[in-house]
């Protein structure tokens, strides 16, 4: 990794994760806004903006943004992607607008207890959505809310509510629901042998040809069909059709020397499949003229599914194959000495791939690929748990905007980097954002119209403050109930 030069000196012993900058409560108390402020509706737009991308927006600024009309233009973005909490979720549940609730249940952030009160929302499309979303993003679903979706006046929604777990009797019920899209989608397999015989010669005999299919499908009535023949593994291997070739070549089905029959085969496409089969040595993958196409590509079934084992990982990472090992650098965990091996690779992708992917790939090797990827991912990696280290601030002069940004990433710098950088056209953004900005130059930056919208996006705004500049903005506080 000779190419960095200065980025792969040694980082200082005590370097350790930063998972955020916690903010000091002494460091940024609240702003006494100057009540001279040169106030007009560009820079109130601006503090609104900058509002909406702070991340410890609370809940009752939260209500107050929400009643700003077309704030912002983006506003299905925002809300299905800001930092929701309990109470946050619960005023975008409780907002009178539609598509705010839409917008709650998209958010993977969002409290799944609180989420669940959009089960019984009056608006249709609400509930659709929410039954579609429920369950993902691995949250939990709360007890009895699939069978409240179940029961739901709207067909689409009983409908989508089969998609998840429910107790037999409920399911039972969809099967025998007046709408025929929710008496096929209820149908399972499990379901079937407990439905009362009178239910099942009614469903066989269904007059909407798919819940017919749907019982056809999942519980034939009629004699077992005999078995296809399997293609001859010689015949695939033989087939003028590329594709049935591909296929033969990286079926682990296909002794590996039948499918070593295409080493010399005119299609790039069967050919490279052939080379990354499991069962061939090295020699023989070496022995083949495949042909690595460029962009991101589909790993190989036995990595996919054993790319954990360390075995498997130690030999897709020692191989002369490229591509098997792009493929093992994709696995979340591997073991040291693989990483090492990986991250010391001459292919530019597999460091990248390692670093992508691998939560253990290495600080400098992460902050390689920032500093020179310029593919759709780059920015994220600055999330990478190895990316932050004590030691970054070295590079706040430095003539690379990448590591300019990167210096703000070291957990032991203090202000005076942040100011350093408040003004630099590249990366000036964020530390207007950083939270260890001084309170006095927070204050004076809110009054910029360059500055204003960063500055409202800084985390170490104070509520009250917050508030204040909804104010000025003239934003009225939502109407309390008595």
């Amino acid at each position: 990794m000779g190419a960095m030069g200065d980025v792969h000196e040694d980082l200082d012993e005590r370097a350790g994760r930063q998972d955020h900058l916690d903010v000091d409560p002494d460091l940024n108390p609240d702003l006494d806004l100057n009540p001279d402020l040169d106030l007009n509706p560009d820079l109130a737009q601006e503090w609104l903006r900058g509002l909406t991308l702070n991340h410890a927006l609370p809940a009752s600024v939260l209500a107050r943004l929400l009643t700003v009309e077309g704030l912002p233009a983006y506003v299905s973005f925002w809300l299905a992607q800001c930092s929701l909490d309990r109470e946050k979720t619960a005023v975008l549940v409780g907002s009178p607008q539609v598509e705010h609730r839409r917008n709650v249940a998209e958010n993977p952030a969002a409290d799944v207890d609180v989420l669940a009160r959009l089960a019984r929302d009056p608006e249709p499309r609400v509930r659709f959505v929410y039954a579609v979303l429920m369950g993902d993003f691995g949250r939990r679903v709360p007890d009895g809310v699939p069978e409240i979706l179940a029961g739901d006046s709207e067909a689409k929604v009983r409908r989508t509510a089969a998609r998840w777990p429910l107790p037999v009797p409920v399911r039972a019920r969809l099967a025998q629901d007046e709408d025929a899209s929710v008496r096929a989608a209820a149908l399972t397999p499990e379901l079937w042998p407990q439905l009362p015989p009178a239910v099942r010669e009614l469903l066989l005999a269904d007059p909407e040809p798919q819940v017919r299919a749907a019982v056809a499908e999942l519980f034939p009535n009629e004699p077992e069909p005999r078995p296809h023949p399997q293609p001859d593994p010689a015949a695939r291997v033989r087939d003028p059709d590329p594709l049935v070739r591909a296929k033969a070549a990286q079926d682990p089905g296909v002794p590996t020397a039948l499918a070593l029959r295409l080493t010399d085969d005119p299609d790039d496409h069967v050919r490279l499949c052939l080379s990354m089969r499991e069962d061939l040595t090295e020699e023989q993958r070496a022995a083949i003229a495949y042909v690595v196409p460029g962009g991101y590509h589909t790993a190989p079934r036995w990595i996919v599914e054993r790319g954990h084992e360390p075995e498997v990982a130690r030999r897709a990472a020692a191989s002369g194959h490229v591509l098997l090992r792009r493929s093992i650098a994709g696995q979340r965990l591997l073991p040291a000495d693989v990483v090492e091996l990986l991250a010391a690779d001459e292919d530019f992708f597999v460091k990248l791939t390692l670093c992508e992917s691998c939560q253990q790939a290495p600080h400098e090797l992460v902050l390689e690929m920032y500093t020179y990827w310029h593919g759709l991912k780059w920015s994220f990696l600055t999330s990478h748990p190895n990316f932050a280290r004590a030691g970054l601030a070295r590079f706040a002069d430095h003539p690379n905007p990448r590591l300019r940004h990167a210096a703000l990433y070291d957990p032991e710098a203090g202000p005076d980097l942040i100011l350093r950088l408040i003004d630099d056209p590249n990366v000036g953004v964020w530390a207007r954002r950083d939270p260890r900005l001084p309170t006095q130059e927070l204050h004076r930056r809110l009054g910029l119209p360059d500055s204003a919208r960063d500055a409202a996006a800084n985390p170490a705004l104070p509520p009250t403050t917050m508030h204040r500049l909804l104010d000025l903005a003239g934003v009225p506080n939502p109407p309390t109930a008595d």
